[in-house]
């Protein structure tokens, strides 16, 4: 049993195996009871579910960003270029 410091919750966590290798496992954290893998996975995609909008305003972001920079070293390029029959310009 151990001790988290940071929420104050005690965390149990208990397997067992039997037979054939086949068991449970459980984890309990603050007396709230047992929780099984299922649980603790449907959970984990939950919160991963929750930051999805915020993933995709920063993916977002960062292509548009990206698309300046090409933009802004485009524009640059082609002013410092003075010559007319070379193939930079075009």
């Amino acid at each position: 049993m151990e001790h988290n410091e940071e929420h104050g919750d005690i965390i149990e966590m208990s397997q067992t195996i039997g037979d054939n290798f086949s068991g449970t496992k459980e984890i309990n954290i603050g007396g709230n009871g047992p929780e099984g893998d299922v649980q603790a996975t449907l959970e984990f995609v939950e919160h991963i579910y929750n930051y999805l909008p915020e993933l995709g305003f920063a993916t977002i972001y960062g292509l548009v960003v990206y698309a300046a920079v090409l933009w802004i070293s485009r524009t640059i390029n082609n002013k410092s270029c003075n010559c007319k029959d070379c193939d930079c310009c075009k």
